[in-house]
């Protein structure tokens, strides 16, 4: 029986030599430790005859990392999509998405701005008008797809990024190209009276009666060779589908002031806003508005024009 037993520890042991010449592990023999006294008769435990130690995993030079322990960062490999933090085999984290700056339903300069760049580089052509509309959206979703961004229609920090690097900075008109800017102080002249009030510096008029403004719209003038002229005025003739009988273009709501000058309806400011100009009208492009101040405006009220 001491016999086979001895023929078994040796073929545990062989096994053992074996299985390290595959595996590159380490051997010790009994006995061959530090003398800790934990062999056979050491404390009376016995351990095993043979002690295999892996070695540890890493790159020479890396510090002995162990990449593949749990609980250690996974490195990205090429080509198997794994993101550093993320384990092998779990589903990706999503990057945070960019904070949205404006959506549908905003409103202020900072969407008039937004909406005069998109107009720059032929994604919207209404407007602007300050207000984060559909076609806004539409045009924000047009923009970032043809980019590759997400198609939200919400503008974010990313896409206002790329925008900004296509555009320039729009000036005080093409802000507010189809109107809608705040009017300026009025005139002296206008504080007295019933007076149409017109400012050629914010092109803007002020239908006041005794210093009290009752309506504001804007208003566009007349070009280069065919200015509105300046000075204080009164409405002599007042004609509701009138047509310019040397221009032949329709003038509706016409409030005569000085010669063939008037201020009237344009289709035309309208449609293009202060890409045009008159033949030295004072233009209205809301109808509404203009048919309101034409029930209200009498002949002889006094018009003022003023810088």
């Amino acid at each position: 029986m001491r016999i086979g037993g001895m023929r078994r520890s040796g073929l545990v042991v062989a096994a053992a030599v074996a299985l390290a010449a595959v595996c590159g592990c380490t051997v010790q023999t009994p006995g061959a430790g530090s003398g800790s006294g934990q062999g056979a008769g050491g404390g009376g435990r016995h351990r095993s005859p043979v002690h295999i130690e892996l070695p540890a995993t890493g790159t020479p030079g890396d510090g002995g990392s162990t990449d593949d322990r749990p609980g250690a960062t996974a490195r990205t490999t090429g080509g198997t999509g794994t993101t550093p933090g993320t384990a092998p085999g779990a589903t990706p984290t999503r990057a945070p998405s960019a904070p949205v700056l404006w959506s549908r339903g905003d409103s202020g300069s900072g969407v008039r701005e937004l909406q005069a760049r998109l107009r720059q580089v032929a994604w919207l052509f209404d407007g602007p008008t300050g207000t984060y509309d559909d076609l806004t959206e539409q045009a924000v979703k047009g923009f970032q797809d043809k980019r590759g961004l997400p198609p939200t229609g919400r503008t974010d920090t990313v896409t206002w990024q790329r925008l900004l690097a296509m555009t320039h900075r729009p000036g005080k008109w093409e802000l507010y190209l189809m109107g809608g800017q705040p009017a300026g102080a009025p005139d002296p002249r206008c504080l007295t009276g019933r007076v149409l009030c017109i400012d050629k510096t914010t092109r803007t008029l002020r239908w006041m009666v005794d210093g009290r403004t009752l309506s504001t719209m804007a208003v566009r003038f007349g070009t280069q060779y065919t200015p509105t002229r300046e000075g204080v005025f009164k409405v002599y003739w007042k004609s509701r589908h009138h047509v310019s009988t040397i221009y032949h273009s329709p003038m509706p709501y016409a409030l005569f002031f000085s010669g063939g000058q008037a201020v009237h309806y344009s289709y035309d400011f309208a449609a293009r806003g202060y890409a045009g100009g008159s033949h030295g009208c004072v233009n209205v492009r809301d109808e509404a508005a203009i048919a309101q101040l034409f029930a209200q405006v009498r002949v002889g009220d006094k018009v003022v024009v003023h810088w």
